[in-house]
C-alpha cells in the first residue's frame, strides 16, 4: 500500500523565502556610508559607485563588487635617514593623511589599500630626501621662528607627492606632517652648540639694548639733575639777593646808630651763651657781660656827651 504525500504550504514558504534571500544576496549589494566601490564584469571594472545606499548586480560570477574605504587614511612611515644640504644626516618619521581620489583608477593601479600605501611610503620618501637635500640643518631646527621653515618644506612635499599620486595612482594625498625628528650624536652635538651660540647673541642682543637704555636713562637723569641744580642756584641767588636787600636796610639803620648797633650785638650773643645753665668767670667788664652791669646805658650816653 502506498503511501499519500501530504503538501505542506510552511515548508514551501520558508523554501521561498530562503530563495529570494539567496537571490539577494547574489544581485544586490550595499555601500555603508563612507565607502565606495567598484563593480566588475568578468574582471573589467564597469561601474564606480561614491554614493551609499542599495544597489543591484548580476551574481557571481559574471560581476563582482569590490569596496574600498573612501575616509582619510594615515600613513606612518618607518625611520628614515636623509642629509640636508650642508651635510647634515638626520632621521625623519613622518605621517602622510590620504584618501581616494579617484576609485577606478585606485583600483586598476594599485587594487588594495596595503598596496597602496607601499607605493606612498616610497613615494613620499623620495621627495622628501628631495626636497629637505634643498634646505640647511638650522632651517629645521632654530631658536629663531623666523628661520624655520618646516611648513614651507611639509606643504613642498606635499605638493609633489600629491600630484604624482592622483595622476598615478587616483589618491589625494591631503597632508604631509614630519612627525619626528632626530640627529644622530655628532650632529646632536652640532645643533646643541649652534643653540648655544645662538642664545649667546640673543643674550649680547638685549645686554646692549639694556645699556643703552640705561644710557638714556643717566643722561636723561643727568639733565634733570643740572636742570633742578640750575633752578636751585637760580633761586638761591634770588633769595641771597633779596636778603643783601633786607639787610642793607638794617645796615643803614645800624650805620646811623652804632652804639645800638653794638648793643644788639652784645645782646645776641650773651643770649647764645647762656641759653643753658653755665658757669662762667670772667672780669665784668669783658663784653657782652658788660651788659649785666647796671648803668651801661647811661655810662654809654655819658660818652657820648
Amino acid at each position: 500500500m502506498s503511501k499519500r504525500r501530504i503538501w505542506n504550504p510552511y515548508t514551501f514558504f520558508l523554501g521561498l523565502f530562503l530563495l529570494i534571500i539567496l537571490v539577494l544576496y547574489l544581485i544586490a549589494f550595499q555601500v555603508p556610508v563612507g565607502k565606495m566601490a567598484v563593480v566588475t564584469t568578468f574582471g573589467k571594472p564597469v561601474r564606480v559607485i561614491t554614493e551609499p545606499g542599495l544597489y543591484w548586480k548580476a551574481p557571481w560570477p559574471i560581476q563582482e563588487v569590490y569596496h574600498f574605504d573612501g575616509r582619510i587614511n594615515v600613513l606612518e612611515s618607518k625611520m628614515e635617514e636623509t642629509y640636508t644640504r650642508d651635510g647634515k644626516n638626520i632621521i625623519l618619521i613622518t605621517s602622510t593623511f590620504w584618501k581616494i581620489k579617484e576609485p577606478l583608477k585606485f583600483f586598476t593601479s594599485v587594487g588594495s589599500k596595503d598596496a597602496a600605501e607601499r607605493k606612498l611610503v616610497s613615494l613620499v620618501r623620495n621627495y622628501e630626501n628631495g626636497v629637505i637635500g634643498t634646505y640647511e640643518l638650522s632651517q629645521l631646527i632654530n631658536v629663531n621662528k623666523k628661520l624655520l621653515k618646516l611648513d614651507e618644506i611639509q606643504e613642498k612635499i606635499k605638493a609633489l607627492a600629491s600630484e604624482e599620486s592622483e595622476k598615478t595612482y587616483g589618491i589625494k594625498i591631503i597632508e604631509v606632517v614630519l612627525k619626528r625628528i632626530q640627529f644622530p650624536q655628532e650632529v646632536t652635538q652640532d645643533v646643541f652648540e649652534r643653540m648655544r651660540k645662538e642664545r649667546e647673541r640673543i643674550a649680547q642682543k638685549f645686554l646692549a639694548e639694556g645699556e643703552g637704555m640705561a644710557s638714556d636713562i643717566k643722561a636723561k637723569a643727568d639733565a634733570e639733575k643740572d636742570k633742578i641744580l640750575a633752578e636751585a642756584r637760580a633761586q638761591a641767588k634770588r633769595i641771597k639777593g633779596e636778603g643783601d636787600a633786607e639787610a642793607a636796610q638794617y645796615y643803614d639803620i645800624f650805620s646811623k646808630n652804632e652804639d645800638l648797633a653794638i648793643f644788639l650785638r652784645k645782646l645776641e650773643a650773651l643770649e647764645n651763651t647762656l641759653k643753658s645753665n653755665s658757669t662762667i668767670i670772667l672780669d665784668s667788664r669783658t663784653p657782652p657781660y658788660d651788659l649785666l652791669l647796671g648803668g651801661y646805658l647811661e655810662k654809654e650816653n655819658g660818652k657820648k656827651k
